[in-house]
């Protein structure tokens, strides 16, 4: 721990931590400050100015990475019949209607993505308990209830990222590997800051982007300037 604790002190006296960067250098430095012995996730964090507990405010999507997350997405897929086969077919990792429903109720979740089948919804919907906690329930919204199966899976596997803001406004995902060039960050981040914008809710009054932040999975956390997002920088 002193060790970590001596390597982030080193990290934090290389640059301001009160100053806000353009987003291109806020993700040069976060790359650059990724040190640890592992290949360190890129992540950003946005704090936007909404209550997602009113319905009109909650902010929820997808995003296609043009890069991928550098994670391999494992996916978890109820069909049955052709569509299973399609499932199968298109690199699933575990595909079941009644079976893979047991084995969920048993804890034994071997999946990061869960798609279904409109059919297997009534199935599904009983395993809300267990699927809902982790962020597995598949949602018409997010494409994951579909009958285009092969769509969902491919696009899962090339680096879709989910996100939903918690509680107090705050969303946040994971934009690729330190191991990424930079170019590959960027447009990754670029692509889940747009996303994001998108996604502003109706019911959102005053500052929408309030804070951004990137960081390494060890490393510090750079604050962006907000009002070079909406420049394209």
């Amino acid at each position: 721990m002193a060790k970590q604790g001596k390597r982030l002190k080193a990290v934090y006296s290389g640059f301001d931590r009160e100053q806000t960067f353009a987003l291109d250098q806020a993700v040069k430095l976060a790359k650059t400050n990724a040190k640890a012995k592992f290949d360190e996730t890129i992540e950003i964090s946005m704090n936007l100015g909404i209550d997602p507990r009113h319905a009109d405010q909650m902010v929820r999507g997808v995003v296609g990475l043009p890069h991928g997350t550098g994670k391999t997405v494992r996916v978890g897929v109820f069909a049955r019949g052709p569509k299973a086969e399609e499932a199968k077919a298109a690199g699933a990792d575990v595909v079941g209607a009644d079976d893979l429903a047991a084995l969920v109720q048993e804890g034994k979740i071997e999946f990061d993505r869960c798609i279904a089948t409109p059919d297997m919804m009534a199935l599904v919907g009983r395993l809300g308990k267990v699927l809902g906690p982790r962020g597995l329930m598949p949602n018409p919204k997010l494409g994951t209830v579909t009958m285009d199966v092969k769509g969902a899976v491919t696009a899962a596997k090339a680096g879709q990222v989910e996100f939903r803001a918690e509680k107090a406004g705050i969303v946040h995902a994971g934009i690729g590997k330190a191991s990424f060039g930079e170019d590959q960050l960027l447009a990754n981040a670029r692509a889940f800051v747009d996303a994001i914008q998108r996604a502003k809710p109706t019911g959102a009054k005053g500052t929408y982007l309030k804070k951004v932040a990137v960081s390494s999975t060890m490393g510090p956390g750079v604050k962006v300037d907000v009002a070079s997002l909406s420049a394209g920088g």
